[in-house]
């Protein structure tokens, strides 16, 4: 069945017929700060990718299709399709990327001309709760269909481009998240904290979503596709909240004044003498 979708080098489509998940990811998903320009590091937890948004800065979800053939992208936001609007479903409509392409998504489509942006922001200002759906915020997450390939199809499979691309430079990036420290979310972690006599925060509940923000010009086109199977080849989230929240959980790893903390009322003159630093 043949559906028109919405390219960006970009699509909508509806669905087809029936194949297993693929081990090997045909698009690579991350998230970019547009604040700071920096790629979100990435933190695996007992199966899980964390991410640590800071609130109010803008973001986008880069997409890289990663084979020589086109793929369709249906991206949710905080379980809302970004592009209708609708509570997600694989079968909805989507983004499709040519071979090799890498596109970056910056907010919820408004028309074949425009977004509104993507933005971290409290769980009460986000799109989701605002429009009554706040089950499913703080995940980031994608499904990729290959296109059906008659037997006669004489289309070609584009060869990698010079140089070849790799997911090296992407699960180097994971891998450095998972262990190095991060600077930003540090920084973000001190400003949330209050004093610290201040009761302890309940992260028993999400703390951020992503917001409805200002338009920007986004310009799509739309393409026909047919999917090869009902079920999509991938299925991708990114889990993410505030860094004070990540921290709590494990995910993300303490700063030092979370560490140690005071026991006992601060004192002017602790010690006689000034002592030798560690």
């Amino acid at each position: 069945m043949l559906r028109k979708c919405l390219l960006s080098c970009v699509a909508l489509v509806a669905a087809t017929a029936c194949t297993p998940l693929s081990a090997r990811p045909l698009v690579d998903v991350a998230v970019v700060d547009r604040d700071d320009g920096q790629w979100l590091p990435q933190y695996r937890d007992r199966g899980d990718i964390g991410i640590a948004g800071i609130p109010g800065h803008r973001y986008a979800v880069r997409l890289s299709n990663t084979s020589g053939e086109r793929v369709l992208v249906v991206l949710s936001v905080d379980g809302v399709n970004a592009v209708s609007g609708e509570d997600a479903d694989p079968a909805q409509a989507g983004y499709v990327l040519a071979p090799w392409q890498s596109t970056e998504i910056s907010g919820w489509r408004k028309s074949l001309d425009d977004v509104a942006q993507f933005y971290f922001t409290d769980l009460p200002d986000s799109y989701a709760a605002r429009t009554g759906r706040p089950g499913n915020v703080g995940v980031i997450g994608i499904t990729v269909f290959r296109e059906l390939r008659p037997w006669r199809d004489d289309r070609p499979v584009y060869p990698a481009p010079y140089p070849p691309y790799s997911r090296d430079e992407s699960e180097a990036r994971r891998a450095q998240g998972s262990a190095a420290p991060a600077n930003e979310p540090r920084k973000a972690m001190a400003e949330e904290a209050d004093a610290a006599s201040a009761p302890a925060p309940d992260f028993a509940q999400q703390r951020i979503g992503t917001g409805h923000g200002a338009r920007e010009w986004s310009p799509v086109g739309s393409t026909d596709f047919v999917r090869a199977s009902r079920r999509p080849a991938q299925l991708t989230q990114l889990r993410y909240d505030s860094p004070t929240r990540l921290a709590a959980l494990g995910i993300l790893p303490r700063p030092e004044w979370q560490r140690w903390p005071i026991t006992q009322s601060p004192r002017a003159f602790p010690q006689g003498f000034v002592a030798d630093p560690p």
